[in-house]
């Protein structure tokens, strides 16, 4: 057994393996960029080696970094997690010129499966049946183009070298093949460092479901059984579950046989995972790629099987046998998996950045988490914040603790999905076990929406509690002195005049200062509200027209981060006259400027200033949390300032190039 461990990943997955590490006494030792010197993975380690600047590319991906970490440290193994260079050849090859161990699979196959390409053709030799598609070796456009047609529309374009959803693209219509084809190549290029593409034909009712193998270096191979990750966004998992549900017992049987069918060809030594595409209709299965690591979903094979999956890792790689055969693993309950990323569920799932103001988990359920309040959620990585899961004796039971669970759990800061979740996990289809990946367009073709709340009632909350908070404002006697009370020996009430912004809308309030609290009078509606704060003024109870409400909130400078009645998110706050001034500067700009549309970096700027453009033309790209964003020219004129320069980062709304209409 090793005495230590490096971890060449971050986030949750880092503070994952520690715990782990810890348990079987292995000291571990952290690497991180200088976005994460204060992460909570470089806290949790034994010891934290810099690796280099914030950019991925610049050190988690930095293999001569890590291993340079590993010598300094004296590490004996290194574990990648999941992502950046856990499936990448260089790492290994440097693992074992310098005598290292890396926690995972053989080189051979890595090298097998990580080509999706040669994946496919090793699959169909072992009797393991694929989607129809096209993996040949000629990747001109035209050649993809036509073998697209050929297959049949819908088609998936996917990058041979890819995972995680990156270089992925449905085309339905033929006037979207060049575009398709052309953007996921990019994409995979700048992830993977490999541009290669393969077509498949898409499945019309398709669920992803897939099975967990582990193998040691003695020959043995088990399966430990499947999950079901249809619940999917951009190609990316949301929800996943095991064992997955609705399955014919020959279907479950299948799918297991072919996951240990092509683990055996190709003499698979570590924990894997083989993915299917099952029809929802006709239950045939076809596979789709084998991922060479430990995958995020994990937990739930965990929960159903009472079993460490990373102290298997580190056991067979230190050359110990399976600690269990095939007849002597069993499946007890049911689990349910929710990824927890710092996304705007409600604008396309865009990816939202910040410093979290409050982190507080919901008590009896799992949670793998790699931050915590006053953690800093930068956009130079994945969104993923956390998993929650749950285990119950059947799915019923499971389905309604992670619903609950999720439901009491409180995130201020960056933006989440955790309403969104909820929602999800509450749906008839999700709950009848019959949610395939089409599930979140079927559920919300118009996209998805938070319930909607008494926005007055809202607003009067929070009005109230950024007016109580210590440090509340604004510079000079308008904040310092709360309502302006220079008539107050006339009886006269101060009155603050507010402009609180919440979701893209500004509303103006008047709040007049009471004794027992505040009136909040907006649209010719009047509320009276009154509040009190437990001892870190992070729980408030606010009595509302007679009723008693229990709300969360973090008050600052700018506003209050504030959890009610299905609102989970920022409301600006500002005295109006500032609003007003700050409103008119923002005018001054041009409403044809491009701006960010979300935080993060100039990956390209197309064009110059003096050039001309044409509504729609694309004039930059913004790429965020590993996604790319092409931003186009909202009119027809001429570019008359470049704001922003490739590779610089961006906050949300800033502005990037400014164009001028034509008259």
């Amino acid at each position: 057994m090793f005495d230590t461990l490096l971890i060449a990943n971050r986030g949750e997955i880092a503070c994952r393996i520690i715990r782990t590490c810890s348990k079987l006494g292995i000291r571990t030792v952290a690497v991180y960029s200088e976005a994460d010197k204060d992460a909570l993975h470089v806290h949790l380690a034994d010891r934290a080696v810099h690796i280099g600047p914030a950019p991925a590319r610049d050190s988690y991906l930095r293999a001569d970094r890590i291993i340079e970490a590993a010598l300094a440290t004296g590490a004996q193994a290194i574990h990648p997690g999941y992502g950046f260079l856990s499936e990448r050849l260089d790492l290994i090859a440097a693992c074992e010129a310098n005598g290292i161990a890396f926690i995972g699979p053989s080189s051979s196959a890595i090298k097998a499966m990580g080509d999706k390409i040669r994946s496919k053709q090793i699959a169909r030799e072992a009797g393991v049946p694929g989607v129809p598609g096209y993996d040949g070796t000629d990747q001109s456009p035209d050649t993809l183009k036509r073998e697209a047609l050929r297959i049949g529309l819908p088609v998936m374009v996917k990058a041979s070298a890819g995972g995680g959803g990156k270089g992925i693209r449905k085309v339905e219509a033929e006037a979207d093949l060049d575009a398709a084809i052309a953007t996921a190549s990019r994409e995979a290029q700048a992830a993977f460092g490999d541009g290669r593409l393969l077509i498949e034909k898409f499945v019309t009712r398709p669920r992803h479901v897939e099975v967990q193998v582990a193998g040691d270096k003695h020959g043995n191979i088990v399966h430990l059984f499947e999950r079901d990750c249809s619940v999917q966004r951009s190609n990316q998992k949301l929800l996943e579950e095991a064992p997955a549900p609705n399955l014919k017992p020959e279907t479950r049987a299948a799918l297991h046989e072919h996951a240990l069918k092509l683990s055996r060809a190709i003499r698979y030594d570590n924990l894997g995972t083989v993915e299917f595409l099952v029809d929802a209709v006709t239950q045939d299965v076809f596979f789709l790629e084998m991922n060479t690591r430990l995958q995020v979903e994990h937990p739930v094979t965990e929960a159903i099987t009472g079993l460490d999956l990373v102290e298997w890792q580190i056991r067979i790689t230190a050359g110990e046998t399976l600690p269990l055969g095939q007849e002597e693993i069993a499946c007890s309950g049911h689990a349910i998996e929710a990824r927890l990323t710092a996304e705007r569920a409600d604008e396309g799932f865009r990816p939202d950045t910040g410093t979290i103001a409050l982190w507080r988990e919901p008590e009896g359920l799992r949670v793998d988490s790699g931050v915590g309040t006053g953690s800093a959620v930068s956009p130079f990585y994945d969104s993923m914040l956390a998993k929650v899961i749950a285990h119950g004796p059947d799915r019923e039971a499971a389905r309604r603790r992670i619903a609950d669970g999720l439901d009491r759990m409180t995130v201020l800061g960056p933006a989440t999905i955790r309403p969104f979740l909820v929602d999800a996990l509450r749906q008839p289809a999700f709950a009848r076990g019959e949610a395939t990946t089409l599930f979140i367009g079927e559920t919300w073709p118009e996209g998805w929406r938070p319930v909607g709340t008494d926005t007055l009632e809202r607003d009067a909350i929070a009005a109230a509690i950024w007016l109580s908070g210590p440090g509340t404002a604004v510079a000079g006697p308008w904040g310092s002195l709360g309502g302006f009370r220079v008539l107050a020996p006339a009886g006269k009430r101060g009155t603050s005049h507010l402009a609180l912004t919440s979701g893209g809308e500004t509303r103006r309030l008047a709040v007049e200062s009471h004794e027992n609290g505040f009136r909040v009078i907006a649209d010719e509606r009047a509320v009276h509200v009154a509040i009190e704060a437990d001892d870190d003024r992070t729980r408030w109870s606010a009595l509302l027209g007679g009723r008693r409400r229990n709300v969360e909130a973090v008050c600052g400078a700018a506003g209050v981060f504030l959890r009610h009645d299905g609102f989970e998110g920022r409301v600006e706050i500002a005295l109006a006259v500032a609003a007003e001034a700050a409103a008119r500067e923002a005018r001054g700009h041009g409403g044809d400027s491009v701006r960010a549309t979300m935080p993060g970096t100039v990956a390209a700027v197309h064009v110059r200033e003096g050039e001309s453009v044409a509504a729609g033309q694309v004039v930059a790209v913004l790429e965020s949390m590993k996604l790319f964003m092409d931003l186009k020219s909202p009119a027809a004129g001429t570019v008359t300032r470049i704001a922003a320069k490739p590779g610089t980062t961006a906050a949300a709304g800033e502005l990037l190039i400014a164009i001028t209409p034509s008259p």
